[in-house]
């Protein structure tokens, strides 16, 4: 057995979610969720659905949380480490409130979260300390104690999450057919946002254009790009996209779209492309659609030869990296010296989100952060 390493303060681990579908009946309703306060009548939502209805109206999101559930589990077992994990969703079953209802049953007093998104933006960070402060709120309606609640840190540049990214993109160039693989292009995509929300992402003092949002894309973009030319001694250009806008026409998003970007490839003469979707943590439905689906089917009607790299998902290295990543807030909260493991230019982030970081249109009450009411 190993030795048993130990998380004090904390006593259980939440993973946090967007959630998903998981039946033709459950689409609009779960888009309800995910709209509510907007106004969009259902007709509409039945439109935007069809992403689901091709796949049965399941979402593969909650399948790819169970199997990382699984092996975080499996590594702190191995790894002697003895936390409890949960799951909670944001928008369908296991919904938030009811699993931190179930972990103050259980006498959770000091919980540490695991959102599923690695970097800072208001939907990838702010929204999941809103909906856990919303969630707060009503167990405290019901006289409840409340436990205190921490987030782990941006993990976009921890070795767990990039690496098996690179050995993803090598896959997928090892794929390509011999004579277009050391010509291909590297599409590094992510979810597009709208530019507002990008330039004020991440702490107030650190804002420019982009934002820390597109700053730590473009680092592990290049973190990646450099670890493919030292492994395979191609020098392959890229540039990172982006995907999934579903906002108003006359509002400025990111760009430039995937699709656009592969048309644009090939008219510069790019030889093939790998479409690398180093924004997700799981091949969850807007990388089944947008990139599998959608930009496959643009590459194909170019003539373009393309190759879709893999997320993390459950790989083992991303579950140890969670066990490190937990430790070390455990001893940062614990008064120890800690030295935190990231790769590239913009070091480890930081561990409680400052004031005035990603901020909403609307204020809202946000925990697990410096501005929080539930410190």
């Amino acid at each position: 057995m190993p030795d048993a390493l130990d998380a004090t303060p904390y006593d259980a681990l939440l993973l946090l979610s967007f959630g998903g579908p998981e039946g033709p009946d459950d689409v609009v309703p779960f888009l309800e969720n995910v709209t509510r306060g907007r106004g969009i009548p259902k007709e509409r939502l039945k439109e935007v659905g069809q992403h689901y209805f091709l796949f049965g109206g399941v979402s593969p999101i909650n399948d790819q949380n169970r199997a990382l559930l699984d092996a975080l589990r499996k590594d702190f077992a191995e790894h002697g480490l003895d936390l409890p994990v949960y799951w909670g969703n944001r928008n369908w079953a296991p919904y938030l409130t009811d699993t931190l209802r179930e972990m103050v049953a259980d006498g959770r007093c000091r919980i540490l979260v695991l959102a599923t998104s690695a970097y800072a933006s208001y939907s990838g960070c702010r929204q999941y300390r809103e909906n856990l402060a919303d969630a707060l709120a009503a167990l405290e309606a019901e006289g409840l104690e409340l436990p205190r609640i921490d987030k782990l840190r941006h993990y976009f540049n921890h070795p767990g999450f990039v690496e098996p990214m690179t050995d993803g993109v090598l896959r997928s160039l090892a794929d390509l057919p011999e004579d277009v693989r050391d010509g291909a292009h590297i599409a590094f995509t992510t979810h597009s946002i709208p530019t507002a929300a990008a330039d004020t992402s991440g702490p107030v003092e650190a804002h420019g254009e982009g934002g820390a949002y597109v700053e730590q894309h473009l680092d592990v973009a290049q973190l990646i790009a450099d670890a493919v030319r030292e492994r395979t001694g191609a020098d392959h250009p890229w540039r990172l996209v982006y995907q999934s806008r579903s906002g108003a026409p006359h509002i400025p998003w990111l760009e430039p779209d995937i699709c656009d970007h592969l048309e644009e490839q090939h008219a510069q003469g790019a030889p093939a492309v790998v479409m690398a979707p180093i924004g997700f943590v799981s091949d969850h439905m807007e990388v089944l659609y947008d990139l599998d689906t959608e930009a496959t089917a643009k590459a194909e009607e170019l003539g373009l030869p393309v190759r879709r790299s893999a997320t993390v998902g459950a790989d083992p290295r991303f579950a140890a990296a969670i066990r490190e990543l937990i430790l070390e807030r455990a001893a940062v909260e614990s008064g120890q010296e800690v030295t935190p493991c990231a790769l590239g230019a913009l070091g480890a982030s930081h561990n409680l989100c400052p004031v005035g970081c990603c901020p909403a249109r609307a204020p809202r009450p946000a925990a697990a952060g410096a501005d929080s009411p539930y410190a």
